[in-house]
């Protein structure tokens, strides 16, 4: 079991607590422990100091009491215990394994059983409610899945697809297929009805423009009309007044003049 695991087992690094300001890094492999260091300090004489290393096997590792407090004061005592661990031969295999090969082990389990493992941790709660997890199982369950039940499934969810008894299933893709193709008459309907009224508009147009008499009109007309306005308007109001007296005056002596012949005068 131990070959399946990587060479490197555990990696961390930061920053220790105030008021250190030291960097560390702290790696276990298969065959050591490694503790490196990075002095970072203002002060002239810490300026100039190089990195530092310690390296243990793992039997050293459980001797070593100065390494281990600094395990412990830097990154706390969790990680000391996880690290003894290590060196001790316990590994946790199901927690180093990648997700895929998890969910391809889940997958031959009961429905029973993974509730269970689900609620182990967050990592395998997380797997079990997960899509890839119940699609594994709809194919298991169903061995050919067509290409309806997966455009289905991204729709409602794997896990309702698994839960759906195979007649409801059916049910189920029968009125999909219904609404796809109300939905594609519907388009070639409304795609129709666009091209006839575009071959409408041409004639509509063509109507309108033989209705309409003055289609173009004509710029000398506006200039006729103008000139003609501006020959019975009376451009100076006062030579208007005068004429008229004149007029009246003219009037009255025609008029007087009568009035006299008619007297014998």
């Amino acid at each position: 079991m131990v070959s399946i695991l990587p060479d490197l087992l555990f990696d961390i690094s930061g920053r220790g607590p105030p008021p250190n300001t030291n960097f560390y890094h702290f790696s276990v492999t298969k065959s050591q422990v490694i503790w490196r260091w990075w002095k970072i300090s203002p002060r002239a004489v810490d300026r100039h100091s190089k990195p530092g290393e310690e390296r243990d096997s793992h039997p050293d590792f459980l001797d070593d009491t100065w390494m281990q407090s600094e395990v412990s004061m830097v990154f706390g005592p969790n990680i000391l215990q996880f690290t003894k661990a290590l060196c001790q031969g316990r590994y946790d295999y199901l927690e180093r394994l990648s997700d895929s090969l998890l969910l391809r082990i889940i997958s031959y389990l009961e429905l029973e059983d993974v509730g269970q493992l689900g609620r182990t941790s967050h990592r395998f709660r997380k797997l079990c409610v997960s899509e890839e997890f119940w699609e594994q199982a709809v194919r298991r369950r169903l061995n050919i899945v067509s290409a309806e039940v997966t455009s289905l499934a991204l729709e409602v969810g794997w896990r309702s697809v698994f839960f759906t008894n195979k007649l409801q299933l059916q049910k189920l893709l029968s009125r999909r297929r219904q609404r796809q193709e109300d939905h594609v008459s519907d388009s070639e309907a409304e795609d129709s009805s666009i091209r006839s009224s575009e071959k409408s508009h041409p004639a509509d147009s063509e109507e309108e423009s033989l209705s309409d008499p003055i289609h173009h009109p004509d710029p000398h007309a506006g200039a006729a009309v103008d000139s003609s306005s501006c020959c019975d308007a009376d451009p100076d109001p006062e030579g208007g007044s005068a004429s008229t007296e004149v007029l009246t005056e003219d009037t009255q002596n025609s008029t007087q003049s009568s009035e006299d012949s008619d007297l014998g005068l």
